[in-house]
């Protein structure tokens, strides 16, 4: 058997810094700690004749490790013991403590679902954000994207989320969740957010992802229709539709449609990057716990953590200057 090195207690020769941890000290610099803290510390455990709470910085840390790596409670519990730069990045020193446990990662959780705090940290976001230069522009991308439900139905009902419903994209039926986004169409900035079971068609969802003083409304073509039209004068009457028009069973679209849906499709684009990072990059593919509520908690949440990691260097200086 191979003798250890000094590496092994710290003193290593060949390390070099991986993208974990250059994620995670972006993150440090960019979130708003303090702000977040406020706005949960009053719904917050205080210290009593009990065991004393663990500070809320390290389980909001804790909260946003999950949510990032994509981990359930017990896998986070396990990733801080196992991961280094984890543990540095909550503040938790194995010489002097343990890690906080599933269950009180749980309880937070809990706990943030409870207040609605997910929808209210992404709205501060917003807010801080704007405060601190961003401006939104006269136009708003929307979509929405499915996240499916698990098919187990292990569970005490022996059935599937009763608050999820199938939809047909295609020739494929989907069960689970829709998310939908308004994103501005300048910046890219998520400036608007709902969730809804899968069978509530796109554009029902329009009049709560404009923040009405929009010039244009970008979408692809299920956003079209009179329906639609009347909705958008109802939220935003100076809003002209920019949604990609539709081909019909006998009226397909002419050479000139395509070429302005491409030129649509160039502003749209950047509605699918927020998607991008949210399913792809986090792993928020499929609906972690049973109904709307709690998913649409987590939901909110990471997108609240998406706009600082994209938009968050003003608030970073602002706020907490290097």
């Amino acid at each position: 058997m191979k003798q250890t090195t000094l590496a092994v207690s710290g003193f290593e020769k060949h390390g070099r810094s991986t993208r974990k941890a250059e994620f995670l000290a972006r993150m440090e610099l960019l979130m708003p700690w303090a702000e977040f803290c406020a706005l949960i510390e009053p719904h917050y455990p205080k210290a009593g004749n009990g065991r004393p709470p663990i500070g809320l910085e390290r389980m909001l840390r804790m909260y946003c490790i999950a949510n990032w790596f994509n981990l359930a409670d017990e896998a986070c519990e396990d990733a801080l013991y196992d991961v280094a730069v984890f543990r540095e990045f909550c503040g938790f020193d194995l010489g002097e403590e343990r890690v906080a446990d599933a269950g009180t990662l749980l309880n937070f959780r809990h706990l943030l679902e409870a207040h609605n705090l997910g929808a209210a940290l992404f709205a501060q976001v917003g807010d801080l954000l704007q405060a601190n230069g961003m401006k939104l522009s006269n136009g708003t991308i929307v979509d929405a994207s499915l996240i499916a439900e698990p098919p187990s139905v292990k569970n005490q009902d022996k059935a599937r989320d009763p608050e999820m419903h199938q939809v047909k994209k295609g020739n494929q039926w989907h069960f689970g969740m829709k998310l939908h986004i308004g994103v501005d169409s300048a910046s890219g900035l998520i400036h608007s957010a709902s969730v809804t079971a899968a069978n509530v068609h796109d554009s029902h969802e329009v009049p709560n992802l404009l923040h009405g003083n929009e010039t244009r409304l970008y979408g692809d073509s299920a956003y079209r229709g009179q329906a639609q039209r009347e909705r958008l004068r109802e939220v935003a009457p100076k809003a002209h539709d920019f949604t990609n028009r539709r081909a019909y069973r006998n009226s397909p679209l002419s050479d000139a449609d395509k070429e302005t849906n491409r030129r649509k499709s160039a502003v749209r684009s950047k509605v699918e990057h927020p998607f991008l990072t949210i399913k792809r990059l986090w792993g928020f593919t499929k609906t972690r716990y049973r109904g709307l509520a709690k998913n649409a908690n987590r939901a909110f949440a990471m997108l609240a953590m998406l706009n600082i990691n994209k938009w968050g260097r003003p608030l970073a200086e602002e706020v907490r200057p290097v």
